[in-house]
């Protein structure tokens, strides 16, 4: 049977995590979609047949064919919304950041375990095959002991107004920073680093537009991290050992290469002709199965992506923001 779906917000990459499910769609079904305007959500229904279309986040919350809610709302809005399913006794994958800061993160963290409803981090590299390959190499000891990990991400997103909104959640730090952080966190078996030094600078309206900070962990590892929306980064991850080094090519966040010391893997993403907004979307349909996988399994959480690391996360980004100059905005401030 099915996993059925239930689609919150109808921007862009709404759009694409539901054209991504068409190539799985024997496993996969949209069933419904909500937005703020009825008119919005028909629109969005029309053009990606969907079955059903509500004008408000709390009447699809009510509709008992959904399973599960990928919420693809902007940034300030996923703790309001998030909680909203999830007070419905919905299952909810949440596009990342969980939320913008993390107080907000605890809040939507402990609202899941007390409803025991299944929630996850929308970090979809994680499911890319070239990170569960990079995983079998690092427990074989194909490089030694990591040593250093480096990873950037930047992009020049001037034309998308969200990312430079403070109160919207914009910034390098949570757009595209978080990626070089689970980078670092995954490598490190999700340790908490016990120092993290950063700098950057702000943009005028408040947010980071660029980074680069040090995280250091037990055993003298150092991870070297840096994010930009200000301008193009080489956008790759290394893992240095004593052994030898993983080089992962990563342009627009999805990893297809790894080169290492026994070879190159590579798994490109499947091409079924479809179009998107993003480079890369079809790789959507990853995250999509890990979670129908995870329901299937009566998980409540991801074991590629435990809440406990999204807390984590949380809180790395929000260091570094606050070093960088961010004032972390609070819906109740």
């Amino acid at each position: 049977m099915a996993t059925c779906w239930g689609i919150v917000g109808c921007g862009m990459i709404s759009a694409d995590f539901v054209t991504a499910l068409k190539a799985v769609k024997e496993e996969h079904r949209v069933v419904a979609v909500a937005a703020r305007s009825l008119s919005r959500a028909h629109e969005f229904a029309r053009m990606h047949v969907v079955e059903k279309s509500y004008g408000s986040y709390e009447e699809l919350a009510k509709d008992e064919e959904i399973e599960v809610v990928y919420v693809g709302v902007i940034n300030s809005e996923h703790l309001r919304v998030a909680s909203t399913m999830i007070d419905a006794g919905k299952n909810v994958l949440c596009e990342k950041p969980l939320c913008v800061n993390y107080r907000e993160t605890e809040l939507l963290v402990k609202r899941a375990w007390e409803k025991k409803v299944f929630l996850m981090e929308g970090v979809w590299t994680r499911h890319f095959p070239v990170y569960q390959e990079m995983i079998k190499r690092l427990e074989a000891g194909e490089v030694g002991e990591v040593v250093q990990i480096l990873s950037s991400k930047g992009h020049p997103m001037h034309s998308v107004p969200r990312v430079w909104s403070n109160e919207l959640g914009g910034g390098a730090t949570l757009d595209l920073g978080i990626y070089t952080i689970q980078f670092a966190s995954l490598v490190m078996h999700r340790e908490a680093p016990h120092k993290i030094v950063a700098s950057g600078s702000c943009h005028e309206d408040g947010v980071d537009e660029t980074f680069g900070a040090t995280l250091v962990y037990s055993e003298k590892k150092v991870a070297t991290l840096s994010s930009s929306v200000r301008c193009l980064l080489p956008n790759e991850d290394y893992i240095v050992g004593t052994k030898g080094t993983i080089r992962i090519p990563c342009m627009a966040n999805t990893p297809q290469i790894l080169e290492s010391p026994s070879g190159k893997f590579e798994c490109p993403i499947p091409n079924y002709g479809h179009k998107f907004n993003y480079p890369n979307s079809q790789g959507l349909m990853y995250e999509a199965m890990e979670v129908r996988r995870c329901l299937k399994e009566g998980l409540k959480e991801c074991p590629r992506m435990p809440l406990k690391e999204s807390l984590l996360l949380a809180r790395i980004m929000e260091e570094i923001r606050v070093q960088v100059g961010v004032r972390i905005h609070h819906q109740d401030d």
